[in-house]
């Protein structure tokens, strides 16, 4: 199944994200982030006979409203979040999935996987041939921000794990260039995850007691520019450390010491 992939600016921090087009002749729209005339031609090329996104963050979600009436396409959302994906595109969706549903795209389908860990609301969809339109699930180079308080450490590791095992054989990111190596880069966006909770740990145990002390302890480079979101970062770290039994998080007090 062909996977046609549009570059649109959007609120992203990387100033771009990446809609597509899943199907030949009959298509599945996803992440349109924006309106523009590149994302207008590929759509007009198709009969769009669906819009879904992987998650509702600003930057995936901006060109629903517009696309949903140009094409009059089937909206689709995760169930049980239909009031925030409503109130972040503007829509109310005509139909929601779950794992394993299969959205039919002329003669195949596109299977969705549960994937949340950087946004509560993340799936990604997965071809007959088994590439997956991952949304901000992985990227090729660099890390994915899984931040507190929506972003969840414990899931996300295991939405890379799971997806992983699947074995595809490309993924088509949210951001920046097509995976061609899935495997490797899924293992090392655990790896660095794995990394920075130990540094993490570390930090509270060689007596950090607050949260920015941890961050300092924990990141080794200058933040100028993302110290909020390391922070947020570190907080979700903090919190799967906690549920884990590692550390103690008070919340409320952003303080934290050993268990």
């Amino acid at each position: 199944m062909h996977v046609t992939s549009v570059s649109v600016p959007s609120r992203s921090p990387a100033g771009q994200t990446n809609a597509y087009l899943v199907g030949d002749s009959r298509a599945l729209l996803v992440d349109p982030a924006d309106r523009t005339p590149d994302l207008d031609a590929a759509v007009d090329e198709r009969d769009v006979a669906h819009v879904a996104v992987t998650h509702t963050h600003p930057d995936h979600v901006d060109g629903v409203a517009d696309y949903a009436a140009e094409t009059g396409a089937t909206v689709w959302c995760r169930r049980g979040r239909e009031a925030r994906f409503e109130d972040r595109t503007g829509v109310v969706p005509d139909e929601t999935f779950v794992e394993g549903s299969v959205l039919s795209v002329g003669d195949a389908g596109v299977r969705v996987l549960d994937t949340p860990g950087h946004a509560a609301d993340h799936v990604a969809f997965e071809t007959p041939d088994a590439a997956v339109v991952s949304g901000d699930l992985a990227v090729a180079a660099g890390s994915v921000t899984v931040g507190a308080p929506e972003g969840d450490l414990r899931a996300y590791l295991t939405a890379l794990r799971r997806l992983r095992a699947r074995d595809p054989p490309v993924l088509h990111p949210g951001h920046g260039p097509r995976i061609d190596d899935p495997r490797a880069t899924l293992a090392r966006l655990v790896a660095h995850r794995l990394d920075r909770e130990d540094r993490v740990r570390r930090a509270v145990r060689d007596g950090a007691r607050t949260v920015d002390a941890v961050l300092d302890a924990a990141y080794d480079r200058d933040l100028s520019g993302v110290r909020e979101f390391a922070r947020a970062t570190v907080v979700a770290h903090l919190e799967k450390l906690d549920v884990e039994g590692d550390v103690h998080l008070d919340r409320a007090r952003e303080r934290v010491w050993p268990a």
